[in-house]
C-alpha cells in the first residue's frame, strides 16, 4: 500500500519530533488543544460491507470503501469541527509486531477482499486531501500509532478524542481521553467503560489477558471467562497483582475460585503474553507536533483531480473548503 509512514506526511513533507517535548512540563490550560484521533480501518470496513459494489469510479472499479470513508470523514468534520485532526492506518490488515511474538495473533481473521485491498490506498489519498494527518507503519498497528501520540499529547496538558468502534482502545480513556464511537454516537469516559466492560480503562488489557480475545487471536488464561476474569481484576487490580497473590485467590467469594487458581497457575506464561498482546504499544514511531495536527481544511489541489478521478462530485462538494 502506498502511502505515508509512520512519521506522517503533512503539507510541506515528514513530521518532525515537538521541539522542546518534556512530558513533565504540562502546557497552560489556556494553551491546551483537542486533538482527534481517527482509527481508520474499522471505518473503511464498515463501509466496504455495507455498500453495494455497484458504487465504481469512471473506470468502472468498485469504489465503495472510498467513497463511504469520504463521507464518513464529511460527517466527521462538519460534527465534531475538529482544529486538529489525525487518522492512523493499520499497513497490514492482518499482522503486526505481534505476529512475532505469538504467531497466532489475529490467525482467526479472514484475508481481506482483495477489492478492500485495492481500495486501501484510495482512503489514505483522501484523508491527504481532506488536510488530515496520516500515520502509518509496517510493524505497529492504527492501536498502537494512536496510543503512542495520545501518550505524547496528554502529558503536554492537551486533551484527545479517540475516534473508533475498536473496544480494545479503550485502554486509552482517562480524565483527558475520550472514545468517540462515531457510527453509534456513543461517547465514553472511565465511567461508562466500567459500566460497561466492568473494570476500569487501564485494566481493559488485564481483562483480555484473562478473558482472551477471540477476534485477535488472543488466547487468554483457558477456561477463565469475562466474568471470572472482572471479579479477579476487581480483588487483585491487575494480572500481576494476581500472580503477586495466588496463593488467595481460592478464598475468594467466586463460584469455582480453588479452579481458577489452578488454571493461573498452569497457564501464567500465557496470560503475561495475553497481556502484552492487548496492550496497546505507546512507543510506535508516531512523533508529531501539535502544529503538524492542526487542522485547516482540505486542499483543493488535492481534492479535485482526486475526486474527478474517483468520480464523486456530490462528496466534493460538501467539504469544507478550504484553506
Amino acid at each position: 500500500m502506498r502511502a505515508a509512514d509512520s512519521r506522517g506526511h503533512g503539507r510541506s513533507g515528514p513530521f518532525s519530533v515537538t521541539a522542546g517535548y518534556n512530558p513533565a512540563m504540562p502546557q497552560d490550560p489556556a494553551d491546551a488543544a483537542t486533538v482527534h484521533l481517527v482509527d481508520a480501518s474499522p471505518y473503511i470496513f464498515r463501509a466496504y460491507f455495507a455498500l453495494p459494489d455497484s458504487i465504481t469510479d469512471p473506470a468502472g472499479r468498485p469504489v465503495q470503501a472510498v467513497y463511504g470513508f469520504a463521507g464518513f470523514l464529511v460527517k466527521l468534520v462538519e460534527t465534531e469541527a475538529p482544529t486538529h485532526l489525525a487518522l492512523a492506518f493499520d499497513r497490514s490488515l492482518t499482522t503486526s509486531f505481534r505476529n512475532e511474538i505469538y504467531p497466532g495473533y489475529k490467525a482467526g481473521r479472514e484475508l481481506p477482499p482483495a477489492e478492500l485491498e485495492a481500495q486501501l490506498d484510495d482512503c489514505v489519498a483522501v484523508a491527504e486531501a481532506f488536510g488530515a494527518a496520516r500515520f502509518i507503519d509496517d510493524r505497529y498497528e492504527a492501536d498502537d500509532l494512536i496510543a503512542t501520540l495520545a501518550g505524547r499529547l496528554v502529558p503536554e496538558g492537551h486533551r484527545a478524542v479517540v475516534v473508533t468502534s475498536d473496544k480494545d482502545l479503550a485502554q486509552l480513556i482517562s480524565d483527558r481521553v475520550e472514545l468517540l464511537d462515531f457510527a453509534r454516537e456513543e461517547r465514553f469516559g472511565p465511567p461508562e467503560v466500567e459500566a460497561k466492560f466492568g473494570v476500569r480503562p487501564e485494566q481493559i488489557p488485564d481483562l483480555l489477558g484473562l478473558a482472551g480475545d477471540p477476534v485477535d487471536s488472543i488466547p487468554g488464561v483457558p477456561g477463565i471467562g469475562k466474568k471470572s476474569a472482572v471479579a479477579l481484576l476487581a480483588a487483585f487490580d491487575d494480572v500481576e497483582g494476581i500472580y503477586e497473590h495466588l496463593d488467595e485467590v481460592p478464598g475468594l467469594s467466586v463460584r469455582g475460585a480453588r479452579s481458577l487458581a489452578a488454571k493461573l497457575a498452569e497457564h501464567r506464561e500465557l496470560a503475561f503474553l495475553s497481556k502484552r498482546l492487548a496492550t496497546a504499544a505507546d512507543d510506535a514511531p508516531a512523533r508529531a507536533s501539535l502544529e503538524d495536527l492542526a487542522y485547516q481544511g482540505a486542499d483543493p489541489e488535492l481534492v479535485d483531480p482526486l475526486f474527478e478521478r474517483l468520480g464523486f462530485g456530490t462528496i466534493r462538494e460538501r467539504i469544507p473548503r478550504w484553506r
